[in-house]
């Protein structure tokens, strides 16, 4: 079992943690209390290769292994969440999803330009009526000749009046349930084809979030992604490529309320002492410690089956709810251990605890992933397929067998 990181790995993880040092941090908390968001590091992140860290050199990507992609979305998440959730919709959700189901003229016209960051992607899945239960959906797609008749909505959806390019799944078969889900590109600016900025948001201040509506929007028939009838699939593969990075954006949130409070506890005196030689503010930092050892294994395990070319449908579930949960907390400890100053906007420790709320709701609640997680352990699915394999450092896996059971 080895542990240890690449040259490449550790060049990717210093650079990214360079940059987020010399270009998020500095203006991450006026642009939080702006609610402004900074092309400028979106740029930069292109200039690194982040918006296609993962996807093919022939396709204008980086080439990097999964690994390299968890590192820097912790790097990332570290400075401001809504640059992780780019990474998120960008390459997890859309480009990913591209490499692995378009056609070559399709990777050639949109994958491409989103791998060298030259055009920015999103993900349009939920709808006001559906969040966990994709098939509840309402925006249809109606064939028309060469062209598809879209009318709906989406909402919640990072990046929704920023991108170039959007990933909509709609109903092109009302009756068929999940069955009857097909999925689409569409550009910017089409004629039916608009969106707006949602506000009123508890985080990711900095970042984009919104709504896309159509009316009557024609999409060309060759914008079909797969199938007709193939979107549910397609949506769950596109949710394990996103998962996998939101859980690795949350080792980032951990790893910054450890720093941060490490920093305070050494710093700050009562009673005559650092409070880090109180009791209870070691418990805290010992939470925070746990929290972030067992996040970062369990991204490793799910990033090493996924460079591996196993399915990590499990182990990613696992990464995304754990994680997410740990960084929650370890934002809260981290308020309690620098008291009142925590609780205050220019101290940026409750950026961390705003922010870090979101993700426990997006890519699958964590009430959906203890029920995925409970549901394959008592054979009742097999989140990597049926005959899937799971992570060999799963003692237990043998019980999910029907013959041992």
């Amino acid at each position: 079992m080895d542990f240890s990181l690449t040259e490449e790995q550790r060049l990717i993880q210093g650079t990214v943690r360079a940059f987020v040092e010399e270009r998020v941090l500095p203006q991450a908390i006026e642009n939080d209390q702006a609610h402004r968001l900074d092309l400028s590091v979106i740029e930069g992140m292109a200039e690194l290769g982040l918006l296609g860290i993962v996807i093919p050199e022939a396709y204008g990507g980086a080439g990097l292994d999964f690994v390299s992609e968890a590192l820097a979305c912790e790097e990332i998440e570290r400075g401001e969440a809504a640059f992780r959730t780019l990474i998120s919709v960008h390459v997890g959700l859309n480009s990913l999803v591209l490499l692995r189901y378009a056609t070559e003229e399709q990777k050639q016209r949109y994958l491409t330009p989103q791998a060298r960051g030259e055009k920015l992607a999103c993900f349009g899945l939920t709808e006001p009526e559906a969040g966990s239960d994709v098939a509840a959906m309402k925006t249809t797609a109606r064939r028309e000749g060469d062209v598809y008749v879209l009318n709906g909505q989406k909402s919640w959806i990072s990046y929704a009046s920023v991108a170039d390019h959007a990933l909509v799944f709609a109903k092109t078969d009302p009756s068929a349930g999940h069955k009857g889900i097909s999925a689409f590109i569409l550009e910017k600016g089409w004629k039916g084809h608009t969106a707006r900025d949602q506000e009123g948001k508890l985080g990711v201040w900095a970042g984009s979030t919104g709504e896309l509506f159509f009316s009557d929007v024609e999409v060309p028939a060759e914008n079909l992604v797969g199938e007709e009838g193939q979107g549910f699939e397609i949506a769950m593969y596109a949710l394990d490529q996103g998962r996998f990075t939101v859980a690795a954006g949350a080792c980032g949130v951990v790893r910054a309320c450890l720093e941060r409070s490490i920093a305070y506890a050494r710093e700050r005196k009562t009673f005559g002492e650092e409070i880090g030689r109180h009791q209870f503010v070691q418990d805290m930092i010992a939470k925070m410690v746990l929290g972030y050892e067992t996040s970062k294994l369990l991204v490793l395990q799910a990033a090493w089956m996924k460079d591996e070319g196993k399915r990590s449908t499990r182990e990613t579930s696992l990464a995304k709810w754990h994680a997410t949960e740990s960084a929650f907390e370890a934002a809260h400890l981290a308020i309690q251990v620098h008291g009142a100053s925590g609780y205050a906007a220019e101290v940026g420790i409750e950026r961390y605890f705003r922010n870090a709320r979101a993700p426990i709701i997006y890519e699958g609640t964590t009430q959906v992933h203890k029920m995925m997680q409970a549901e394959n352990a008592l054979g009742y699915r097999h989140l990597n397929g049926r005959d899937g394999e799971v992570s060999p450092v799963c003692s237990w896996a043998p019980a999910l067998d029907p013959v041992h059971r």
